[in-house]
């Protein structure tokens, strides 16, 4: 009853913004036009304001997540009509705001003092709003710091819409056949995990320190310092960072920004936080990026807003890797066996099927800078590609897929001109030389050699194991799934008696 009266809700904010009319157009939608008439307040509406002012105002009001829904949207202004794109925008850093003075109490109960007595100086007005917490500025010990805060309640709110979600897919799932490919349950349930980190600002601090730390000596990317004596769950003390907006191109330009080198600085840390550290930052919106003003020539961006940060499982990072790499190379066959092999497609899909489909829609892209690909048309033919291969989604990877289209829809804002290709290509060369070559085969068995060792000596547990059990007169299924277990324990400890003789050979030649 909960979630129906939640959609009640939602149907009455979207009259109230006069968005139903547009909802009418969709097919069988139409029937809603009827609930109008249980409401006369709303009989007659101001539609003066803009359609791009009042689908902004819908989302913030509808809350938290749809604000989420809202800044993903508008990282993709080529998609959108450029009306709707502008007031879009508004809702990376400029949500409606909640009172200052609530902001200072939030504060100072958490760090169990005034603001007064902790900071040098303390603005009232917010610096920035975004659909969870709000930043403000200050001064302490005389450096220029920024302090994030939840906004109050947010938690409940957040709770009723993941509630309502789980409601929607459970729906789905009963009613369209498609949902076993989709898997709307699952999708919800990662989302869920991803937004209720963002209510830990403890989490998000140690977010900031590690991303921080893989990037310590790089000339690409700078994390702002955290403040931890300052930090609580809802309350996040961090350096003020001082840059350029990535989406602001016109100040960028001013200031004499190597735009192209930018780019392509900006597709090397993308791919260097997936596959190389496996901790990427998942939020990357403009209202998140800056530019510093230091060495235009050689540009380096400044990230903020660690809440939502990715990793990936060791299987989907090289399968991920090793697809990229055959992409790059144009190896469509090796893409349709990795998706074979990772059992991502249908277990009776034809390889040289899948290639041949793989091919026709890939192909037509390359050698194209971003301003001339259709991604809006790309991905529709891979969705068809998908449905006829019974190709699952893969809810883990939501959250990379996510980030991949904030990142392209930042690249053709920022420089339309970027080949994508030319600027990934060798990052995949270099992964390849680092992961696949014999050395770094050798190197990941050394590491995991104790434990090797450790299954080793847990066989002659085992063999008892499975006499005591045959003693006891087990069913024979229990039997057969035994025998099975020896000839697997049998095989694999030989195997891995060969692999520490290899490595100790390999210690004995150096």
């Amino acid at each position: 009853m909960k979630q129906i009266l939640r959609l009640i809700k939602i149907y009455i904010v979207i009259m109230r913004n006069s968005l139903d009319k547009d909802i009418f157009n969709f097919k069988y939608l139409w029937v809603f036009k009827f609930f109008r008439i249980l409401f006369p307040n709303l009989w007659i509406r101001n539609t003066s304001i803009s359609r791009g002012e009042r689908i902004k105002n819908t989302f913030e009001e509808l809350g938290p997540i749809f604000v989420k829904l809202g800044q993903t949207i508008s990282t993709r202004k080529d998609l959108l009509p450029s009306d709707i794109a502008e007031e879009l925008v508004k809702l990376q850093d400029k949500v409606k705001p909640f009172s200052g003075e609530v902001a200072k109490k939030e504060i100072e109960v958490a760090l169990s003092d005034t603001v007064d007595n902790i900071f040098d100086d303390f603005d009232i007005n917010p610096l920035a709003s975004a659909s969870v917490a709000q930043v403000h500025s200050a001064k302490l010990n005389n450096k220029d710091i920024i302090i994030k805060v939840l906004r109050p309640g947010i938690e409940k709110l957040i709770k009723n819409d993941i509630n309502l979600m789980y409601f929607l897919a459970n729906t789905i799932d009963k009613f369209w056949e498609e949902s076993k490919r989709l898997k709307p349950k699952e999708i919800v349930s990662e989302y869920e995990k991803v937004i209720y980190g963002e209510l830990d600002l403890v989490k998000e601090a140690s977010n900031a320190n590690l991303l921080r730390k893989n990037f310590e000596e790089s000339t690409y990317l700078y994390v702002p310092e955290i403040y931890w004596d300052y930090t609580r769950q809802n309350v996040l003390v961090m350096e003020r960072i001082f840059g350029i907006q990535i989406s602001d191109i016109k100040e960028l330009n001013e200031n004499q920004i190597n735009i192209k080198r930018l780019a392509e600085k900006g597709v090397e840390i993308f791919f260097t936080q997936v596959f190389q550290h496996n901790f990427f930052h998942a939020d990357m919106h403009p209202g998140n990026i800056f530019v510093s003003y230091e060495n235009p020539e050689d540009p380096k961006y400044c990230a903020v807003d660690f809440g939502i940060m990715g990793s990936l499982s060791e299987s989907d990072q090289k399968y991920l890797a090793l697809n990229f790499q055959a992409f790059f190379r144009r190896d469509y066959k090796k893409v349709a066996e990795l998706h074979v092999d990772s059992g991502w497609v249908g277990e009776n899909t034809r390889v040289d099927e899948f290639e041949n489909s793989i091919r026709s829609v890939c192909e037509p892209i390359f050698e194209k800078p971003l301003k001339e690909i259709s991604f809006g048309n790309l991905l529709l033919r891979l969705f068809s590609v998908a449905r006829q291969y019974d190709m699952n989604v893969q809810p883990q990877l939501v959250l990379l897929q996510k980030t991949l289209l904030n990142i392209e829809g930042l690249g053709r804002d920022l420089y339309p001109d970027l080949d994508l290709w030319v600027t990934a290509k060798p990052f995949f060369e270099n992964w390849a030389k680092n992961n696949m070559s014999l050395s770094s085969i050798v190197k990941k068995m050394s590491k995991n050699s104790t434990k090797f060792i450790d299954e080793i000596t847990d066989f002659p547990e085992t063999m008892s194991l499975i006499k005591k059990k045959l003693k006891n007169n087990e069913s024979q299924k229990e039997i057969n799934q035994l025998k099975s277990q020896i000839k697997n324990t049998q095989l694999k400890n030989m195997i891995l008696f060969l692999i520490l003789a290899f490595m100790i050979l390999l210690e004995a030649i150096k």
